[in-house]
């Protein structure tokens, strides 16, 4: 499948860097993109590809809980109404750029979860002992500006809050 821009997304449960871990289990490099319901062009580009896989492999019809793209109002979590949420993933590192193309580290503090991005995805079939599904690649990520954080990933403790210690109390 070809490669798919999802543009000036919000980044959600990043995991860029190092592999994702469940249940004490190495994961994959992760993220979900959030992008507004108005944006139907970008909608119309996921859904035909989802659309396209599914036909290319002869299982029309799949559930919604089978596909990579979810309704956002459906989410318990905040950030996500009106919004479409594509979940990808994947085992190798995807390109994680700056605006400017160089590359962005952990170190770099750049991305977290609430900035915007353009990602790009692409789409494959799953068909074995997990089930049929229609999943995303996640192949780069790169920083578009900042955001609101979501959750309480941006808040850090000021050196003012601290007091000084003399070498003398420990």
């Amino acid at each position: 499948m070809a490669n798919i821009k999802i543009p000036n997304a919000r980044l959600s449960f990043p995991s860029l860097f190092q592999k994702a871990e469940f249940q004490g289990k190495e994961g994959k490099y992760e993220a979900t993109l959030l992008f507004p319901k108005t944006d139907t062009k970008t909608y119309d580009v996921i859904t035909t590809a989802i659309e396209q896989c599914k036909k290319d492999n002869k299982t029309p019809k799949l559930g919604a809980d089978k596909l990579c793209i979810k309704d956002g109002d459906e989410s318990e979590y905040d950030g996500c109404e009106g919004m479409w949420m594509v979940k990808a993933s994947n085992n190798k590192r995807p390109t994680v750029i700056n605006r400017d193309k160089t590359p962005v580290t952990a170190e770099d503090e750049v991305m977290y979860a609430g900035c915007y991005v353009n990602g790009i995805i692409d789409l494959w079939f799953q068909n074995n002992s997990y089930g049929k599904r229609v999943n995303a690649n996640l192949l780069g990520i790169q920083f578009v500006k900042d955001g609101e954080p979501f959750g309480d990933g941006g808040k850090t403790a000021d050196a003012d809050e601290f007091d000084e210690i003399d070498d003398e109390e420990y």
